[in-house]
């Protein structure tokens, strides 16, 4: 393990993932790369450069992308996966672990969240602030479930989708790839074609 990090993305998503690394206690060294060059520091940590600069570092930092778009997201992690980089898992010292909890790189766990046993997270996701995933769920690649979020028992939910703050997804329930759920939203059967859903239960809007 390399003991600086780098993080891509110095905006307010950022701020909450370089809080959590500065809580875990694990790197001597933290700092940004953005490319909004009038931002020069964050969270009292330098921006060292640009996004594309991530490469230069390699060798040094351990990387992490902290962008909230999920297809931004995932375009420079797979860049930076290609390119032999070292990304970390960052989990905040609040969040509640089950046993038998798989979490793969470029994944960060927020303040409050619970997740229980036997679920399975994909590499880039974000698990926001106290959401709640429940036993034997599985979270593919590049998703955002977002601040609040309850998702029960048995539920997959598809690469890239991104859960609206506060959403709430029944047991036995699949969500299909590259889907938004609104904020608030309920999901009480299975989303088998991609778009926008919203409403209580749930209907597609585009």
């Amino acid at each position: 393990m390399k003991n600086k990090l780098l993080i891509i993305g110095a905006s307010g998503h950022g701020k909450v993932v370089a809080d959590i690394a500065v809580k875990m206690n694990k790197w001597k060294s933290i700092a940004f790369l953005d490319d909004n060059e009038s931002i020069k520091t964050s969270m009292n940590l330098e921006v060292i450069g640009k996004s594309s600069d991530a490469i230069k570092y390699i060798n040094d930092y351990e990387i992490f992308v902290a962008i909230g778009n999920n297809k931004t997201r995932e375009k420079i992690l797979i860049d930076l996966e290609m390119a032999g980089a070292s990304i970390p898992i960052l989990i905040h010292p609040s969040a509640i672990i089950g046993e038998q909890v798989e979490i793969d790189a470029g994944t960060v766990i927020m303040a409050g969240t619970v997740i229980n046993c036997s679920t399975m997270i994909g590499k880039g996701c974000i698990v926001n602030t106290g959401a709640t995933i429940d036993h034997d769920c599985v979270i593919e690649d590049y998703t955002h479930i977002s601040p609040g979020v309850h998702i029960a028992g048995t539920v997959i939910v598809g690469r890239g989708t991104w859960l609206g703050i506060g959403s709430v997804v029944s047991n036995n329930i699949n969500i299909t790839s590259d889907c938004i759920v609104g904020a608030g939203a309920v999901v009480v059967k299975d989303i088998t074609e991609a778009g926008t859903y919203i409403g209580l239960p749930v209907k597609k809007i585009h």
